[in-house]
């Protein structure tokens, strides 16, 4: 689904406009990278969690050269899907 299918979707299950649907999603998508950026966690109860993960520094492999090269550490942005989300999925 691309961000257009969800704002035609949204729009017409709330029963507003398209460009009111667009800002709320806009909003939505927003909000929660501010929070990840300051490393807030977000949770919706029954959808999931948005949470900011730390990877440790690692060496990898060059996949062209095989040859070893060392990866820094870095966060993440991690979601953990709630119960209800799951549940609906399976």
């Amino acid at each position: 689904m691309t961000k257009a299918e969800l704002i035609n979707m949204v729009a017409k299950e709330a029963r507003i406009s398209k460009a009111s649907a667009e800002k709320a999603i806009n909003s939505l998508c927003g909000n929660v990278a501010k929070c990840l950026k300051r490393k807030d966690k977000i949770t919706l109860t029954g959808f999931g969690t948005f949470m900011v993960a730390k990877r440790r520094a690692r060496t990898g492999r060059n996949p062209q050269t095989g040859a070893p090269i060392n990866i820094k550490a870095s966060s993440v942005p991690k979601f953990k899907a709630g119960k209800l989300l799951k549940n609906m999925v399976r």
